[in-house]
């Protein structure tokens, strides 16, 4: 048992392939470090602002009326380009009413708001597309507009 035990002791080849086993593992990590930096580097995603519509009136009575709504980013400022999109919610206007904001960031809709059958006040929902190629995203919901009966 001895003997066995000082041949183990001066036995060296287990650590024979470690050395190169830890170089393969830090090529292996670089390389993949490498190529995961790339291709957040390409990523244009991750400096975003969220885009916002604050609509003027937001609370309007039935019938034919114009409405201004201005997108804004994170710091309030006016974005030119988006594309707004006033459409049904729980009340009706008919057809989806679009518009293209203006260089203060104002887009401008006519709408005839009605309430449905037995209901006082609904609402209608505002959307908006970023401009194309641009850093803005809207994955919030944005302000509704009230319709309230008289």
């Amino acid at each position: 048992m001895l003997d066995e035990l000082r041949q183990f002791a001066t036995d060296d080849r287990a650590i024979e392939g470690l050395p190169i086993r830890l170089v393969i593992a830090l090529v292996v990590g670089v390389a993949t470090m490498s190529v995961m930096l790339n291709m957040l580097s390409g990523m244009q995603g991750l400096a975003v602002s969220e885009l916002d519509v604050q609509p003027s009136p937001d609370v309007v009575q039935p019938g034919e009326q114009e409405l201004k709504l201005t997108v804004v980013d994170d710091d309030g400022d006016g974005v030119e380009g988006a594309t707004v999109i006033v459409k049904d919610g729980s009340a009706e206007i008919g057809d989806v009413a679009t518009a293209r904001s203006d260089g203060d960031g104002v887009a401008t809709v006519t709408v005839e708001p009605e309430t449905r059958a037995n209901q006082e006040t609904g609402t209608l929902v505002v959307d908006v597309k970023p401009p194309s190629g641009s850093q803005f995203v809207d994955r919030r919901s944005n302000t509704e507009i009230l319709v309230v009966e008289e």
